[in-house]
């Protein structure tokens, strides 16, 4: 069964055609600077016709069509097959991820129309994290308010943090519903969350995706007192947000978002790059500490993403100091340039360290062809 993968962005269409069996990518590619000057294409829709052109004879063999969705608010807690009232209903939660999702919603409306007679579904960011009690996923704000605005904790990467515990089950040789795991999501976004059977119980994003650990150019935790002080200050909404989101995490710190050009700072001598990665592993240790606790044991800590999949010494940085914990790493397996899944923790550990790469694309592919099935 092939299954086409759809990622929209405002300005961009990533996208797979995968096939869900053999699990391998049959083609795939991506428009860029859609609506703009030199661009690939005037807009969303003319993009998608431009896709299928690429695509030629084998989008004949599409059997569904999987979409990102960033969120899905307390509305859609797993994949859905898409009508007119999907559509409505992601519409409808946009002002939660107001760069995101109207970017899907466009992406899905061009695909449904260039190929309509295929079934579409869209697969939402947030839906793994819906399982969280209410403890985790409640702020302590007035009740009446959080309602009308929807404010409340909903979690990011899920599809990501969902596949990668299912892999790190198969890797263990033991049942994903037996595990306590904490997967460590860690790229230019990055994200921590606690998997409790197969179930998020924790996640360190919230409302939004800025909450949490540090990112290329995202904050992660900050007093909210500290926006109040600057609103106050003068500096207006959007300047805050521009802060918050495009001058804050890794690039605020030490004046790059790529973790390599910090990494590379720090080790010739640069005490503000040096700095962003003592803030960047102390956030993490904080995360895993945190979650242990909220776990009640803990059987496996799994990095994953760009930075935790090829970053040796950050890996072994972030978890420095927590033996106590029985987390340790082998340095030898650790420095491993090996691309599969794997154990980097000593023979015999008390608690596994796994590396496993993310396919977000896979994911969504797998969830589209299990709901059409």
């Amino acid at each position: 069964m092939r299954v086409f993968v759809v990622n929209s962005g405002s300005s961009s269409i990533k996208y797979q055609l995968v096939d869900v069996v053999s699990e391998q990518v049959v083609l795939s590619g991506l428009l860029e600077r859609l609506g703009q000057a030199g661009g690939d294409a005037a807009d969303h829709e003319s993009g998608m016709r431009v896709v299928l052109d690429r695509l030629g004879s084998e989008a004949q063999s599409i059997a569904a069509v999987g979409h990102r969705v960033v969120h899905g608010g307390d509305v859609f807690t797993a994949p859905v097959v898409i009508d007119a009232e999907v559509e409505a209903g992601i519409q409808a939660v946009s002002a939660l991820a107001p760069l995101h999702n109207p970017a899907n919603l466009a992406g899905i409306r061009a695909a449904r129309a260039a190929l309509p007679g295929v079934p579409h579904v869209a697969v939402f960011d947030t839906a793994f994290h819906q399982s969280m009690p209410a403890a985790a996923a409640t702020y302590a704000i007035d009740r009446a308010v959080a309602a009308e605005h929807g404010v409340r904790r909903y979690g990011f990467h899920g599809t990501s943090h969902q596949f990668v515990a299912g892999r790190a089950a198969a890797l263990l040789g033991r049942p994903l519903e037996s595990l306590k795991l904490i997967v460590l999501h860690l790229g230019n976004g990055a994200s921590a969350t606690a998997v409790d059977g197969g179930r998020s119980i924790d996640t360190s994003m919230g409302l939004t995706p800025l909450a949490g650990l540090v990112m290329g150019t995202r904050s992660g935790d900050l007093d909210p007192g500290a926006l109040l002080h600057l609103l106050r200050a003068g500096l207006p909404v959007d300047d805050l947000d521009r802060l918050l989101n495009s001058r804050s995490g890794l690039l605020g710190l030490a004046g790059s978002a790529d973790m390599r050009d910090v990494t590379a700072a720090a080790d010739a001598g640069d005490v503000d790059a040096q700095l962003a990665i003592d803030v960047w592993t102390h956030r993490i240790r904080h995360y895993v500490g945190a979650y242990l606790a909220q776990l009640g044991g803990l059987d496996a800590v799994v990095f994953t993403a760009g930075v935790g999949e090829n970053a040796p010494a950050l890996r072994a940085r972030a978890l420095d100091g927590l033996g106590h914990l029985g987390l340790a790493i082998d340095a030898d397996r650790n420095g491993s340039p090996a691309r599969d899944a794997r154990v980097i923790s000593p023979e015999g550990a008390p608690v596994a360290v796994l590396v496993v790469p993310t396919n977000e694309e896979l994911a969504i592919a797998q969830a589209a062809a299990a709901l059409v099935a």
